[in-house]
């Protein structure tokens, strides 16, 4: 592998601010500005707080005054340890924030001890902070050259607009490509995640070209399997690319590394298919260039023994031999791999490459298939949900982002649920919505067929690609089975956009395509993952597997009360205490609750937690919503609509269940939303409040006569009625807990039971 440094390498990329000169570079920006605004020059507050730091003994200072600036970006980077510390100090990363005063924008970092506000989303781009402690860090190595350091801060509200022509006071934050302040990066994180690329080390302009193959020895990968460990100087290699996996980070801060990444392609020719690794600075260079279909002409690489807990994605046709004894290295050095893009019009039939197959199956098939099979679908998104964010290992600093989608493809009246992780495609994941075409390689089935309900979605791989932008020169649009999808793809994608055009969804009608839930980038998975039934998007129940990490279990308590809460326009659903109707009360807890030595409330449901109807015309702004947070500031087109003025698409509301204590002594209310189901009867599992919450959906009875069903109103008052038969019955409880930043905690009822009974 290469990329590893000797030394630590410094230079202007990695320089801070110049310290103030009056007569040098900063006046001259000053007047460029004032000379191109044509307004009178107004004095620069960074330039004032720069000055009066250098004048301070201890290189740190409290701004004389404390005036709002604007955040522009907040970008991530690893930390490096200093060379004294043996072992690396947490936290791992780092964070530059780019604020403006109107005159300048400057490039700071971000004190460590201030690392929660961007964990818990309370610094972001596009609000006002002031700063009110600064200091200064010095590069000891270059003179006259330092980083504005932010030690306090208030973070205020989001402003309505920032200009993005405010000039950089300091030459070095303008270069390209942008550069972290301190240590030897030389390139910033995704501000979430370590599988998306991000910046402008990330090139896509490679393009295919003709190659003239005279005077070029070509050798099939079959021959070099039983004959690399006798050859020194390896001939050409002439393959397509099957599968592309997502990248891997595999930085420490005890590596200097430059760009250590790692991504693996499996390429085939008509001898066989392997495995291909792409180390460090190399991906940067080409990631984003090759796609799944390219054939690609491989010379200068080296060749090593596989890994032996590596599984290679199986390939589709079995007559293609799958090679597991070595792999294929590609380095920007030693030796200098050379990649070239064949374009497919120069392929010839005798080169008898292997054509891309896929495993598209429909909805109605996938019913029948067995658990971790592998299989391609496509069809009509009718559910976005959002971005999410987990833990890698509960003791790192890194997350898997995710996202649950519904697909529909007008086989079945059940969608495909697809647990969608980030695949290194962010253009892609962070711009899905509903009624859009999409299109997914390389998911895994996940299914008990034990539970009741029982247990189906599909969940990404390693090797998955999402596709939204339309069929034509997709790498699937030769399948022969893509070509007879197609009229069932727009029949579903007719149905959607009819019910689209229904208008405002009733109490007692299905709910629309929609998307649930914003973003934040909540530190923990939210409550449930539910799903839609059909192109009308109507709920049905998803039993999930546990992830303890994000789960909290309590002792055996007791249920005493039960009320049902409404959406308001304003602040937490569930502080205004709005008068309703659908409400129990237990006789204990009429007794017991003025006796408390704590009642812990946890029942709020903010309204950006609330699933919405989806409307096309403001499909950018509703992305951004469910979305996580970017990491520079996009400036919004118009006046942004209100996130309040989208219907919400709860049936049934929500509700508060409150829990107490087996000691009598503390309480806790937390929020359940059950899913309404008009449509999948299953008297079976509707006789006891506890199966309810345990599958978070409610199955109405059915009716004689000409109702068929009940509404949703008589629907809460059974579940009401249901409540009283926990009374004074001892239950352990699991909640789920999701931060939605700004120091906004929701906390779920994911399942109760008794501990005398299974759960």
């Amino acid at each position: 592998m290469s990329g590893e440094l000797g030394q630590l390498q410094e230079g202007p990329s990695h320089s801070g601010l110049y310290l103030p000169n009056p007569e040098g570079n900063e006046a001259e920006v000053q007047r460029s500005v004032n000379q191109r605004v044509g307004t009178p020059r107004r004095r620069s507050w960074i330039q004032n707080v720069l000055e009066q730091i250098t004048d301070s003994p201890r290189r740190c200072s409290t701004p004389l005054e404390v005036v709002p600036v604007a955040v522009l970006a907040v970008q991530r980077y690893l930390l490096e340890g200093e060379p004294r510390d043996m072992e690396p100090k947490p936290p791992l990363y780092c964070y530059d924030v780019t604020i403006s005063d109107g005159v300048f924008r400057e490039k700071c970092y971000l004190d460590p001890s201030l690392n929660f506000l961007v964990y818990k989303n309370i610094l972001k781009v596009g609000i006002e902070v002031k700063i009110s402690r600064v200091s200064c860090i010095y590069n000891e190595k270059r003179l006259g050259q330092g980083i504005l350091c932010i030690d306090n801060v208030h973070c205020g509200e989001p402003l309505d607009s920032i200009s993005l022509e405010i000039p950089f006071r300091n030459r070095a934050h303008r270069e390209i490509p942008e550069r972290p302040l301190r240590g030897g990066k030389s390139h910033y994180l995704a501000l979430w995640n370590n599988e998306d690329p991000y910046g402008d080390i990330w090139l896509s302009n490679k393009q295919p070209e003709e190659h003239n193959f005279n005077n070029i020895r070509i050798i099939s990968l079959s021959h070099l399997e039983m004959t690399w460990s006798n050859i020194r100087n390896f001939p050409a290699l002439l393959v397509r690319i099957l599968h592309k996996s997502k990248l891997r980070y595999y930085g420490k801060p005890n590596k200097k590394m430059i760009e250590p990444y790692q991504t693996f392609l499996e390429v085939a020719d008509s001898s066989g298919t392997v495995s291909v690794i792409m180390w460090n600075a190399l991906c940067p260079e080409w990631y984003k260039s090759l796609h799944v279909g390219l054939v690609l002409l491989l010379q200068d690489y080296s060749i090593k023994k596989s890994h032996p807990f590596r599984m290679q994605p199986l390939p589709v046709d079995p007559q293609i031999k799958l090679i597991s004894t070595m792999e294929i290295c590609l380095n920007l050095r030693n030796p200098p791999t050379n990649i070239i893009i064949i374009p497919e019009k120069q392929v010839k039939p005798e080169w008898r490459l292997p054509k891309l197959n896929h495993r598209f199956v429909t909805r109605s098939e996938l019913d029948d298939m067995p658990e971790n099979s592998i299989c391609d679908v496509i069809g009509v998104l009718v559910f976005v949900g959002r971005v999410q964010r987990s833990k890698k290992k509960e003791s790192r600093e890194d997350f898997w982002s995710y996202r649950w989608i519904h697909i529909a493809d007008g086989t079945s009246k059940k969608p495909f649920i697809v647990e969608l992780f980030s695949t290194s495609q962010p253009e892609v994941f962070e711009n899905i919505y509903p009624m859009a075409h999409f299109t997914c390689t390389q998911l895994k089935v996940v299914r008990n067929d034990t539970q009741v309900p029982e247990l189906l979605y599909l969940t990404t791989t390693n090797e998955s690609r999402m596709f939204i932008t339309g069929h034509r020169g997709q790498p699937y649009t030769n399948d022969t089975k893509n070509a007879n999808r197609r009229s069932t793809s727009q029949a579903a994608r007719r149905e959607s956009q009819s019910q689209e055009r229904v208008g405002e969804p009733r109490d007692n009608g299905p709910v629309s395509s929609q998307f649930c839930h914003t973003t934040s980038a909540s530190l923990s998975p939210p409550k449930k993952k539910r799903a839609l039934q059909g192109s009308c998007a109507k709920p049905i129940p998803v039993p999930q597997p546990e992830t303890s990490a994000q789960r909290k279990g309590s002792k055996p308590d007791m249920p005493i009360t039960f009320q049902r809460r409404e959406s308001t326009r304003t602040g937490c659903i569930g502080k205004a205490r709005k008068t309703i109707s659908d409400k129990w009360e237990s006789q204990m807890w009429r007794e017991k609750k003025f006796g408390l030595i704590d009642h812990l409330r946890y029942s709020c449901i903010y309204p950006e937690s609330i699933p919405r109807r989806f409307v096309l015309e403001h499909r950018n702004f509703l992305t951004q919503q469910y979305n996580s947070q970017p990491a520079k500031y996009i400036p919004q087109e118009g006046r942004p609509p209100n996130l309040y003025d989208f219907k919400s698409a709860l049936v049934l509301g929500h509700f508060e269940v409150t829990i107490l204590g087996l000691n009598h002594e503390i309480a806790i209310s937390v929020a359940f939303l059950p899913e309404y189901s008009p449509e999948d009867v299953r008297t079976s599992q509707i006789d006891t409040l506890l199966t309810c919450m345990n599958y978070s959906c409610v199955f109405p009875q059915e009716l004689t006569g000409n109702d068929r069903f009940q509404g949703p109103k008589a629907v809460t008052g059974d579940i009401i009625k249901a409540a009283t038969e926990l009374d004074k019955v001892h239950i352990v409880g699991i909640l789920d807990i999701c931060n939605l930043g700004n120091g906004k905690t929701e906390v779920y009822l994911h399942k109760i039971y008794r501990p005398d009974k299974t759960s």
